[in-house]
This record gives structure tokens, sequence and C-alpha cells, in this order.
């Protein structure tokens, strides 16, 4: 049971907030995360004091001044489905039997009433990628909640008051590497932008149930020579783990023999997905020749950025994960795990491929296409000449005016120094693997700088939840953001969100071997 204090949930807090949301669970204490309910941890450390708990009247009242608007309601099924990838079947994690998940669509004021029904084999969560949520709907197992137990339900209820482009997927272990995703639209009852139609995309990497691999076996192969042994689940390690060791060796073969500057390869995904289909067997969207299209593009990928073109045409860029930036045109675009970025297009007469090219060695595709016109299709491994230029990363944008942070002096300055290697795989922060205990404190009302120093020879798109955050010099307003090898982000953020917060890259490989905190808010004295 938590202390008081500790900042996790309590047994009385729990037991509240379950009767609130109409579900009865079992009163017990957060699993340890060696269990693997959560977070790899070694569970061997007592929780902190004198935290902000994730249920606590402070994050109550946060969330009574994000409105009291229409209560939306929907329900999700996480269950074990089949699906075929051309001619390529794998039995998967999905929710509703669609991948991507449905659209779950509201309008900013709403409160969001989701019902999470658990028909996989393990426990789940929800977390919801992107919002300024309440700390204790976060779905952060044994941090802001206890993971959905198999055959369980449970109600997540909050208020959204930002507009924006989200998404949501599980946070327990590596199960984001299967398909537990779906899109979160949240409309702006006042939206500025005009146009016809709205397209939204989710990009992903897949390898669940290829060659009887599966995401844990994966990580298991990953992580087999640290101290404590491998990750994951046990129960699924022996699947696939022939397949993986195979693509651990590649990816390690290709980490030493880099053809390319680019230094985002990791775990090796042998197919590509836009909106669950891949590029042999394409979504077609149809619109009609001038017609002006919003394109959402969702990162859902566990562990591959993407360079992003429509071929013909220029995009103009209005929002990046979720926030308006001052408008900007560009060719290609190059999103990481976990971001979203928002563009306009006027479609011309035609057939063209909307493609996602991997970044790194790999180079492969992920592929739909926009057709306004007669003719023939575009061979599917054809890539778009808008691709060569590299395409623009979201530090190459200004926020819009609207919703940049006031000039301030940061009240706290906290440095995460990004750490590990390929052959060690031993992904941290500070030096530190994550443990459930960890925090970093902040207090209410701070203006707050993190400083991510990479010091590793990969990339990191590091993800704060709960938040957005400024990149530097009047850059976009943030959840996700690139570290490369070898530099330093800082990013400033106003502490106005209560609870305990998980700070970890948005690669799962990364994150789920260590590279992964949390940020806590102090209680006042």
């Amino acid at each position: 049971m938590a202390a008081a204090g500790s900042g996790l949930l309590t047994s009385t807090g729990a037991a509240a907030l379950d009767a609130k949301n109409g579900k009865h669970h079992s009163h017990r204490k957060p699993p340890p995360p060696g269990s693997h309910d959560g977070h790899g941890s070694d569970g061997s450390h007592s929780a902190p004091s004198n935290y902000v708990s994730p249920d606590g009247p402070e994050v109550m009242e946060a969330e009574r001044k994000r409105g009291t608007g229409p209560v939306r309601r929907f329900a999700l099924t996480a269950d074990q489905v089949e699906f075929d990838f051309g001619g390529a079947v794998v039995d998967t994690w999905a929710y509703g039997n669609r991948l991507p998940g449905k659209e779950i669509r509201v309008t900013a004021g709403d409160r969001v009433a989701v019902t999470l029904n658990n028909r996989l084999p393990h426990s789940t969560t929800l977390h919801w990628h992107g919002v300024q949520i309440r700390n204790d709907m976060d779905g952060s197992p044994s941090i802001t909640q206890r993971s959905v137990k198999a055959g369980a339900s449970y109600d997540y209820t909050f208020a959204v008051d930002t507009p924006g482009t989200y998404w949501l997927h599980p946070h327990v272990g590596v199960q984001l590497d299967r398909g537990l995703y779906a899109p979160l639209i949240v409309d702006d009852p006042r939206e500025p932008l005009s146009y016809d139609h709205e397209w939204v995309v989710m990009i992903d990497d897949w390898l669940d149930g290829v060659d009887g691999m599966t995401p844990d076996a994966m990580l298991a192969e990953l992580n087999k020579n640290k101290p404590g042994g491998a990750g994951g689940h046990d129960d699924m390690q022996s699947s696939g783990n022939r397949a993986a060791a195979a693509a651990v060796a590649r990816m390690r073969r290709r980490a030493r023999h880099r053809m390319t500057d680019d230094p985002s390869d990791s775990v090796e995904h042998p197919f590509h997905l836009m909106n669950g289909q891949v590029a042999r067997d394409r979504e077609t969207f149809r619109a009609k020749p001038g017609d002006r299209i919003r394109i959402r593009l969702i990162n859902a990928a566990a562990g591959t950025a993407y360079r992003v073109a429509l071929g013909g045409h220029n995009m103009t860029v209005t929002h990046i994960d979720g926030y308006p930036v001052q408008h900007k045109s560009t060719d290609s675009l190059l999103i990481a795990m976990g971001e979203r970025f928002d563009v306009l297009v006027t479609a011309k007469d035609g057939v063209f491929p909307l493609t996602a090219l991997s970044a790194g060695n790999t180079f492969q595709t992920a592929q739909a296409l926009l057709r306004t016109g007669d003719g023939e299709a575009p061979d599917d491994k054809i890539r778009p000449t808008e691709l060569r230029s590299g395409g623009l990363s979201a530090d190459k944008f200004k926020a819009a005016e609207s919703v940049r942070l006031s000039d301030r002096d940061p009240d706290r300055t906290i440095n995460m120094d990004l750490t590990g290697n390929m052959d060690d795989w031993d992904w941290a922060i500070n030096g530190k693997p994550y443990t459930d205990s960890q925090r970093y404190p902040v207090r209410q009302g701070e203006r707050v700088r993190i400083t991510f120093r990479n010091t590793t020879t990969m990339w990191h798109p590091m993800h704060l939840h709960g938040h957005t955050f400024a990149l530097p010099d009047g850059g976009p307003r943030k959840d996700t953001t690139i570290v490369l090898p070898d530099k330093a982000v800082s990013v400033d953020f106003d502490a106005d969100n209560p609870g305990l917060w998980m700070v970890h890259c948005h690669n799962v490989y990364h994150s789920e071997s260590g590279m992964m905190t949390v940020m806590g808010y102090k209680l006042h004295d």
C-alpha cells in the first residue's frame, strides 16, 4: 500500500476512484514492476514521500478548471485478432478488430468517458498521448493506476480543453508494438482553418506475428545479456526467439557499418503500414481536383522515424503535436515516433502516393494513395522525388503567437543525460535505468526547463506526459522532441498540471529497457 504523500495511489484513493468510475477493482497495491504488470524495474525501491497523489485534491482542482461540458461516451475492446498484410497473416492484439482502432473524436470542452474492455491474455492500460489530462487517467501502470487485468474493464473519464491531433496506446511493456493504437481528435469549436476534407493517417512499423516473432521476444533478445535477464512477458518469450535473434544481429551489424549519417536505426521491422495496410495493399483516399485537404499525420511506430511526402504536392504545415505553428510550406517532413503534424494540401488532378520512408539504413516505405481522377496508380515501390530534400523537422518551425509561452526565466532546471549504447542495450537517464520510485521534483506554478543531453550514438524522441513544452527561440509547443546524438535540447514548460508524470524515450525498446523516469509535483510545505 502506498504511504501517504508518496505520490502513488493510496488504497482509499483508488477505491474512491473506482467507485466514481462505476467499476469495481480489487484493492491490491500496484504490482512490483518486475512482475511485468507495468514498466520494467527491479521494484526494490520505496516511493519517496511528500509528492502529490495522482488522485489528490490538487489533481481534481486542475480537472475542475478544464470545464464541465457534455459527456461523450466510447468503448474500446482490446482483443486477440488476426490481420492479413497483403498475404502475410499475423496474430496480434488490437482494438475492436481494426487497425488502427476506431477514431475517437470530440470537441474541446467535452468530457470524455471511455470504457476499456480487456480481452487480452495480459493486463493493459490506455495512455492518451499528448493530452493534458488529469493525472489519475494517464494510464501509467504502478504510477497513476493499477493495470487493467485480463478479463476486466476500466472507465477512463476526463475533460479535454485543448484542440488538436492526439492518439491513444497502452503503456504496459512493449504492447505499443502490436496493433493497440487509435487516433484521438479534439476538434476546435472555433476552427480557424478552411478545408473540404480531412484525412487522418497513422504510420506504423510492424513485427508482431511475423515468423512467430513478438515484441516481447524482441525485447527479451535485446536485454538477454543484461544483469537480471531479459525484459518482456515470460509466457511469450519462447515464441519467435530465433527470428528476434537474427533481427537483432542484423541491427547491430548495421550500427557498426552505418551507410549514412542518420543514427535513427533501431529494431528491425519487416512491415511498414499506413492506416493498417502495407504498400502493396494500400489505402486510397478520394477527393476532387482543387479540394483542400487537411491531413493529420501521426507516427505510431514503436521504433521508426519517417520522412513523409505527398508526390507532386507541397504541404503547408499548420500544427505540430496538436498546437498551431506559423504556417510553412515544405515538400517533405521528418516525423519521429510519437510526433504529429497537421498539413493542408490543395489536391491536383491524378493519382498521387503519400509515402513514409523509414529513416536510417533500412529504406522501407509505407504508402497510401490520394486519387482525384482517372489514371493508373504509381508502383508502390516508387518514392516521390519530394523525399530527396530529407524533410523538415519540428525544430525548423515557430509557434503561432497565440500559443507561445510568456517570456520568463526558469525557476528550476532539470538536467537529463540520455545514456546507453547499442551493444549493451543499457538505455537510461542520467545513467540510472527506470524504477518506479524515481522522482524529479517540480512545484506547481514554476517555469521548468528540462535539458536533454544525448550522450549516445542514437537519436531519441523524448516525450513528457501531461504537459506541452516550448522548443527554444520561439519554437513550437510540443510533447515529444527529437534529441540527436551528441546534441542537447532545452525545453521549457509551465508546471500547471499536478501529479506524477512519465518522461521517456518514445522508442519503446529504449524506454522499456530503462530510458524512462518520473517527474513529480512536490506538496507545498
